[in-house]
Formats: structure tokens, sequence, C-alpha cells
């Protein structure tokens, strides 16, 4: 099969296919999930892993291709070969972001795969905004679109919240309890159809802090971490060897920068894009509206934290934008680009110095604006204590967890020291 012939997802199919999507990130896809069946998808979300996910990976993706490829593609095929789908009716998805990074190739590599793997026959879905493919049978509606802004916002506002709380909560377990519900709250929303307009986000953001207000907490001083990096592995467990949980077990707080920003990252992009080079007025108008549309959502969830609790509220982009002025170039914008050392230093102005940027070996944009930058932060803001981790499948889980705990060593003294 040539990407030429590639195979359709037709609407018939929508009436009888299985879409399998790989997860990323787990509050925000568990809610993703139901908007998607909100709009008559039948879909899953994959939770397969282990040894056997970088194995696929490995077998049917050269091994010179970046981390996250390998493992999206792994556990994918990963689950195809589980027995558990009928193969005649299952399809898989997969993102496009359609900027220079190779996840924007991803989809080609993974149609490579299955056709190695004897699975030319399954399609995939290109799940973009930049009109690279398109399948009769999967459509991003303007509804939908506001479904999934609104999943975006409300795992953010889960996310944010529930790692402030976890570390210091009395009763154990209480927070992660309370985060479960409040997934399964904000997806039933979503599936009806509400909680999309910006008053109603605000409303349920605000009851989502003042949940998570009610846990019980002690006053103990605890080092704070920030963890950046290349979107996959920054996120996914699966990515970068189940990184939370073992800085759970540092106990320690942790602060992972939302979606939302990367999201008004990639659209900004195109604005920039439009500014240096020029481009049509009706698409600059659109991507303006889509952009004004975000900030509008980031703002309701800023103002649901910061006018109802002491919460750390999120990053603003266009603050994070500016924080980075001066330090690089906003034509820096491959992969995660500028913001990947915009975030390290909203995380160090906001309190959480102590930061883990995780890199997948051989991603050269990540490279150059995550480790490439750090001594320039630091010569900027000597209090940052930062660590590049490279996840790749060589990478050992030892060698990576002793160079963070040699980071929290250093991150310990300080806080004796003052």
């Amino acid at each position: 099969m040539s990407n030429n012939s590639r195979v359709i997802f037709t609407k018939e199919m929508k009436k009888t296919h299985k879409i399998l999507i790989p997860n990323m990130i787990d509050i925000h896809f568990n809610i993703l999930v139901d908007v998607f069946k909100a709009e008559g998808y039948d879909v899953e979300l994959l939770e397969n892993k282990g040894n056997s996910v970088v194995e696929n990976g490995l077998k049917y993706v050269h091994n010179d291709t970046c981390y996250p490829a390998l493992l999206v593609i792994g556990q994918m095929i990963d689950a195809l070969n589980s027995g558990k789908y009928d193969l005649d009716k299952v399809a898989l998805i997969i993102t496009q972001t359609g900027g220079g990074c190779r996840a924007s190739n991803y989809i080609h590599l993974l149609r490579k795969g299955l056709e190695k793997a004897g699975y030319s026959h399954i399609p995939v879905i290109s799940l973009n905004l930049s009109g690279l493919e398109s399948n009769p049978g999967f459509k991003i509606t303007i509804p939908l679109l506001r479904s999934m802004i609104a999943g975006v916002i409300y795992g953010d506002c889960l996310m944010l919240v529930s790692n402030q709380v976890r570390p210091y909560e009395i009763n154990k377990g209480e927070t992660d309890n309370l985060l479960n519900e409040w997934i399964h709250k904000c997806a039933d929303l979503l599936n009806n159809g509400k909680g999309i307009s910006t008053k109603e986000i605000k409303e349920y953001c605000k009851d989502i802090v003042l949940d998570f207000k009610k846990i019980k907490t002690n006053n103990e001083k605890k080092v704070k971490v920030g963890i950046v990096g290349e979107i996959y592995v920054k996120y996914s467990p699966l990515g970068n060897n189940q990184l939370e949980d073992f800085l759970k077990k540092q106990d320690v707080e942790y602060m992972v920068p939302g979606l939302m920003g990367f999201a008004l990252f990639k659209v900004d992009n195109r604005l920039e894009d439009i500014k240096l080079y020029g481009g049509k007025v009706i698409k600059k108008a659109a991507v303006k509206i889509l952009y004004n549309y975000l900030i509008k959502m980031e703002t309701a969830l800023y103002e649901a934290i910061v006018e109802n609790s002491d919460f750390i509220p999120i990053g603003r982009f266009e603050n994070t934008k500016k924080i980075v002025e001066g330090v690089v170039g906003y034509g820096s914008k491959m992969g995660e680009g500028w913001l990947l050392t915009a975030e390290m230093m909203e995380l160090v102005e906001l309190g959480y110095e102590n930061i883990i940027c995780t890199q997948p070996f051989g991603c050269l944009p990540n490279h150059i604006n995550g480790k490439g930058m750090i001594r320039k932060i630091v010569n900027k803001m000597p209090n940052a204590n930062i660590v590049p981790i490279d996840y790749d499948p060589g990478a050992t889980a030892v060698n990576q967890e002793n160079r963070i705990k040699l980071m929290l060593s250093i991150a310990k003294e300080n806080i004796e020291k003052n």
C-alpha cells in the first residue's frame, strides 16, 4: 500500500468501526474520549503498556525515528496484535501538527508499519486543523472543536489543582479519588452537550477549585519541581518511565504546564507565519478568531482559580510569550520551540525552580530549546536548577532516576540554606 492509495475512513465506517486512540495524557484524554462519543464515534483509549509496546515500536519503526513515534506506533500495533479487536472493523487515529516536527509524518510511519505488520487494510485518521488529510467519515465540526477545547480546559484545571493538593493531603488517596470523580463529571457534561460556553467553563472550574480546596492538607515545606519537554514524553507515563509516580515517591510537589498553552502556541505560530511571510486575509481572520477564542477559555480558567483560591494559577499564554522575549526568537517554533524555553522560565517565576526537561533522544528542536537554553536561563535566573533527561529505548530508568535524585538533593540543600 502506498501513501497515495491510503484507506479512507468512510461515512459507513463511522457506524461500524471502533477507533483506537493512543494515550498521551490521562486526565485530558479520558475526558476527550467522551467528546468523540457524543459525536457518534465509537472510540477507545489505549491503555496497553510494557515491553511489548517498545518491542513492536522497534520492530515496525526505524530505530532512528524519535522515541514518541516509536511508542505511539508500537502501542497501536501491540493493541492490534492483542486479539481484542475485530481487525476488519477497527480504525486508528493520530494527530498531525502540520509543522516541521516529525510529528507531522508519524501518520506515514504508522501506515508503513501497518503494511509491514500485515494491517494495511486498517484506515488511519488524521486529526489536524491544517487541512493535511480528510476523511468522509470523520469531520472536525465547530461543535466538536468547541467540546474538545472545553475538555482541554477542564483537564488543565484538574491537573493543576490536584498536583498542588496531593503532596499535602492528610488523608492519602483523597485527591486522586476526587480527581477521578471530576474526570467522570466533566466527561458526562460534554457528552450531554453542556459545559462548553465561557460562562459554564468558568462556573464548573470554580466548582472544581472549591471541591479540591475542601481536602484537608498540612503545611509542610516541600521541594517544588516543574516538568517540561517534548509534549509526549512530558505528559505520557509510557514515554517518561512513570516520571510522575517516581516524583510522588520522592515526596515533592510538581507542576506540569497545561495543554492549552501548547494549543495556543500552535495557533500563534500560524499568526507569526502570516506576519513574516504573508497569507490570505481570510486565513488570518479565521486563525485570529480561533486564537481569541482560546484566550477567552484560558481567561475563564485563570479567573476561576485566582478568584476562588490561593492555588498557583496557570501561566497566561501572552505572559509566557513575553517572558522569553530577548532570550530566544519566536521563529524557533519547530516542535515545542520557544515555548519550551518560556515554560522553564515561567516555572522558575512561579516558584518551581527545580525543573526536569524531558527530551526524546535525537529530537533536535527540543535539544536546542531545552538543553541548549539552560545556561542562558540560569544566567538570567540564578536560582534555576534544571536537569535534562533523555528518553529512548536504550535509556535505563535507573540512570534517569539517579540524575533526577541528584537534582532533588541540590533542591533540598537550597531549601535548607534559605
